[in-house]
């Protein structure tokens, strides 16, 4: 289905038109009209698959321009995916006089109180700043019509579950709420439960969780400390990705490793939870723009980010959980476009392994030798030796790598 033959406003048509929008997603075509409705939903799909313009496109054209007060209300876990969110509402909306507003952390608050006084039809949000406004009155939900819960699986990941049932408590007016997830755990499950009414359910790719246009490669790592040269050989040959995301498990080792290449392998930086906000928003922005080639970060960049110039995601560290490894890898491979997940994986993360492998959905490709992970119980069960000694160093890297994506 084309935007075109949606009746869209002509102001939203124009931008849509600019942004090179032709075709709705999957997930727009089954969200748009129940969104235009004014139905609860529940979206479970795969990353990159288009949820931000599929919530974003249908509530601008429901935003009334002549109410200067909160329409709309957008939660996020992180600052970066407010800013992203916000970028894409302010692209769609840019030949309307609506106005979408960001408020998050590790800024002015003053700052964002003389935006909200500009105007606020739209407004994404992270929780811990967004209830500080609540606290001081700078903001009200007596005209809210729809409250979006985004990424919902890692907010609660994240620990920000009472938070977020807080900001729920404090929506008294009726209204419409959308959900979008990558996974569905047990605390999604109670958020749409208690919140929800009568909400359409639509699950994308129900048996795939990954994108389906990514190629899952894993490197099993007989010494821990081989990933080091071996990455840096992957990295300094430009001609085998287009732009790569690293991923680190802590703060301390991915300084470690950036402090190791930042001399000898040039136009790369480092991203983590710790830097001052204007440094993190310059990093996302050189790298969203795909003028940085290599990025190093903790999993403060994976969750719901939209790089479209990534090629190739590496987990440095495994991911310690079948999800993070979702969110992760879900920068590559967006809207159908090819990307390689590389993943080393040492003797400590065998069972996470064959837990992402199997509840994923993934047909693994094995760089070098593949450990015995048939031998390997779920990690439910009783731990018992695997015998995995015996297995390849990873050498096979580099020769043998990945496959160029897209």
């Amino acid at each position: 289905m084309k935007f075109k033959d949606i009746n869209l406003r002509t102001e939203i048509q124009f931008a849509l038109d600019e942004m090179g929008y032709e075709e709705l997603s999957p997930v727009q075509e089954k969200t748009f009209l129940a969104i235009i409705e004014h139905r609860d939903i529940v979206v479970m799909a795969e990353t990159g698959s288009g949820k931000t313009g599929a919530c974003g496109i249908p509530l601008i054209q429901l935003v009334d321009e002549t109410v200067n007060e909160i329409q709309v209300l957008v939660l996020v876990p992180t600052r970066e995916l407010a800013l992203q969110f916000v970028a894409e509402l302010m692209s769609i909306a840019q030949y309307t006089n609506i106005a979408p507003v960001a408020v998050y952390g590790g800024v002015s608050m003053d700052m964002q109180r003389r935006k909200l006084k500009q105007g606020k039809h739209l407004l994404v949000a992270t929780p811990g700043r967004l209830i500080d406004l609540l606290h001081t009155g700078d903001i009200d939900f007596r005209n809210l019509r729809t409250f979006v819960l985004d990424e919902a699986d890692e907010m609660l990941n994240m620990g920000f579950i009472e938070d977020v049932e807080f900001i729920m408590s404090c929506i008294l007016i009726e209204h419409q709420t959308l959900l979008f997830s990558a996974t569905m755990p047990r605390e999604v499950d109670h958020i749409i439960r208690k919140y929800l009414h009568d909400p359409i359910r639509i699950e994308l790719n129900k048996e795939q969780i990954a994108p389906s246009s990514l190629v899952h490669q894993f490197m099993y790592i007989r010494s821990p400390g081989a990933r080091e040269s071996i990455l840096k050989d992957f990295l300094r040959d430009r001609s085998r990705y287009r732009q790569v995301l690293i991923f680190f498990n802590s703060r301390y080792k991915g300084e470690q490793f950036y402090k190791s290449i930042r001399r000898s392998i040039p136009k790369s930086e480092y991203l983590h939870g710790g830097m001052e906000q204007e440094t993190r928003t310059y990093i996302f922005n050189d790298f969203k723009s795909g003028e940085l080639p290599i990025l190093m970060a903790t999993d403060v960049a994976g969750r719901g980010l939209d790089f479209s110039n990534v090629s190739h995601v590496i987990n440095f560290d495994f991911p310690k959980t079948e999800i993070v490894y979702t969110h992760r890898t879900g920068r590559a491979g967006r809207m159908g476009r090819q990307g390689t997940a590389i993943s080393f994986v040492t003797g400590y993360d065998l069972q996470t392994c064959r837990a992402v492998i199997e509840q994923n959905g993934i047909t693994p490709q094995w760089l070098g030798k593949a450990p015995p992970l048939s031998e390997i119980r779920p990690p439910h069960q009783k731990r018992h030796h695997t015998g995995v000694g015996h297995s390849g160093s990873g050498r096979h890297f580099v020769r043998h790598g990945t496959r160029r994506a897209g």
